[in-house]
């Protein structure tokens, strides 16, 4: 990370910004000329090499993005369902092979045979839709999912209107911001987006540094396959994301809300700016909000297919335009981030529940799950469940609850589920029974609620084209700034794939040393994190993986 490109990306603040110019360049071809390249280089006073090296670490900017006119969802909920070549095979008869890509994932995990045409995201049942799709502009991209809370309604309660839904901000405006700040404290809300860390902590934090100039950001890059809560927030809820923004903002003394909306979600962009044009038309955006004293501005950030952004600091190199690499810590983003000033980064889901804290109070949120992971959670269920869709549960609620009450239990026999995204773990169908929907009850037992996105992995899916499949994934999204998880994923990758195939057996020793530089020598929970799936596995599948070792 470099502190000088920080500085001179802050120089135009956010209304103008090289990341953005240089998606803008990548949008008619699939990726930026060299001439556009060398102008971007000259107007930001960067050198090409910065223009150069961002542009090709994107999947949307990337100059093997060149001439793309589809895309095929490639994501773990899609290619354990097993629709993929399917679709791949209807988009041929309409695209040569090299105009079609591949996006990770579109958050049609509910259905899957997932792909993008023309900026929409469709789930295809037959080659005979897919053609109707390419022949029509038609809303074919429009999908529905169950949407149910099984105890109190936080995030998926009904939307009042914006009138009565914005009274509460009148009133937290005319709220000092220390009392507002230790109502969420009380509430002992934890980040959502898979850390866990208490957000008042983070919003205390910021709001002790002194800076003339301070940012929150809603991390809506919602890249685990199995996952689509945050989309759902994005596009049924915006207001409560943006409210919570906006009250982040208050508390702190930032005076900026940018919204990085990952580029598979082409839908959501549309839904929230929508929702931002709204507050601006009612003057509840802007200067001196209703009176207040207080001033907040939205910006919406369209991201360009990086997973990696979903870790914050290379979030935050991201929207700087510089390669989305993460950043050592210390500093903290709160001390210095975006820009080098203090900047809070938030999960779309963790923002949202901040009206309903203001509204009902700390301590009954705190009330709600259990005494160490309060409120309630969002969780989703892939095709592969009888009932799929997003259901709120109380923290603290059995996974078998989860599983077989809300889920209806599974439409095929199922071996094991991967909850928390590709860095989470693989949870054995045995050990349903053992967990409960909380932070501490997954760690006790070896596993990771993280983002609590459930990808169901089919008894005939062999566990070792599984792991081959993260290794794949984690290798193909690394930043490449550590070398444990540059490499090392990429071994992994390569020894599961040979394995699978036949060509060589596997050496446990080897996997152990792999694994264990991977978790303690990563930068960041991307090397560090894939680990623990494929340990889960080498314990729970033991037997269906000893022939593939010497």
């Amino acid at each position: 990370m470099s502190k000088n490109f920080s500085e001179l990306a802050g120089r135009k603040g956010v209304q103008e910004s090289l990341f953005e110019e240089l998606g803008v360049a990548s949008k008619t071809t699939g990726t930026p000329s060299k001439e556009e390249l060398e102008q971007l280089a000259k107007k930001f006073l960067v050198g090409l090499s910065s223009t150069y090296g961002t542009a090709t670490f994107y999947d949307f900017m990337k100059p093997e993005n060149q001439g793309k006119k589809a895309y095929v969802c490639n994501g773990t909920a899609c290619l354990c369902a097993g629709t993929q070549d399917n679709v791949q095979s209807a988009l041929e008869t309409h695209f040569s092979a090299d105009e079609i890509g591949h996006m990770t994932c579109l958050g049609r995990c509910h259905e899957n045979s997932a792909f993008h045409f023309n900026g929409k995201n469709y789930s295809a049942k037959s080659a005979d839709d897919i053609a109707d799709i390419i022949k029509s502009d038609s809303d074919q991209n429009q999908d529905s999912y169950t949407v149910k809370a099984s105890g109190p309604a936080i995030l998926t309660a009904d939307f009042p209107g914006v009138d009565k839904y914005y009274e509460l901000l009148k009133t937290a405006l005319k709220t000092d911001a220390t009392a507002i700040l230790e109502e969420i404290k009380t509430s002992n809300i934890r980040g959502r987006g898979g850390a866990g860390f208490p957000m008042g902590l983070k919003l205390e934090s910021c709001r002790n540094m002194d800076s003339d100039q301070k940012f929150i950001i809603c991390n809506a890059d919602e890249g685990d396959p199995g996952a689509y809560s945050d989309r759902y927030l994005l596009e049924k809820q915006p207001h409560s994301v943006l409210f919570g923004m906006m009250i982040a903002g208050y508390v702190t003394g930032a005076d900026w809300g940018l919204v990085y909306i990952r580029a598979e979600y082409p839908e959501s962009v549309k839904i929230v700016q929508d929702a931002i044009d709204e507050l601006y038309e009612k003057n509840m955006l802007g200067e001196n909000i209703l009176g207040s004293g207080f001033n907040f501005n939205f910006k919406i950030i369209h991201a360009q297919g990086a997973y990696i952004c979903g870790e914050e600091t290379a979030l935050i190199n991201s929207i700087e335009g510089q390669r989305p690499e993460v950043r050592t810590r210390p500093p903290y983003p709160t001390q210095e981030g975006l820009f080098n000033k203090p900047t809070i980064v938030n999960n779309v889901e963790t923002l949202a529940a901040i009206h309903w804290i203001l509204e009902n109070g700390g301590k009954k949120y705190k009330a709600i799950g259990t005494e160490r992971s309060s409120g309630t959670k969002l969780i989703c269920l892939d095709s592969l469940f009888n009932n799929p869709g997003v259901y709120e549960v109380e923290m603290g609620t059995p996974l078998s609850t989860v599983v077989n009450d809300l889920g209806g239990g599974f439409k095929v026999p199922v071996k094991a589920m991967q909850i928390g995204g590709p860095l989470g773990g693989l949870v054995p169908v045995s050990k349903i029974n053992d967990l409960t929907v909380d932070f501490e009850s997954f760690a006790k037992e070896g596993f990771l609620l993280g983002h609590a996105s459930v990808v169901s992995v089919p008894e005939s899916f062999p566990i070792v084209k599984f792991i081959e499949h993260l290794f794949d994934f984690a290798s193909f999204e690394s930043c490449g700034k550590c070398f444990p998880c540059r490499l090392g994923t990429k071994r992994g990758h390569e020894m599961f794939k040979k394995a699978a195939s036949g060509e060589s057996k596997l050496d446990r020793e080897l996997i152990d040393d792999l694994l264990h530089t991977l978790e303690t020598g990563s930068l960041c929970a991307h090397g560090g994190g894939i680990p623990l799936p494929i340990q889960n596995a080498l314990v729970y599948f033991e037997e269906e993986l000893k022939p593939m070792f010497k």
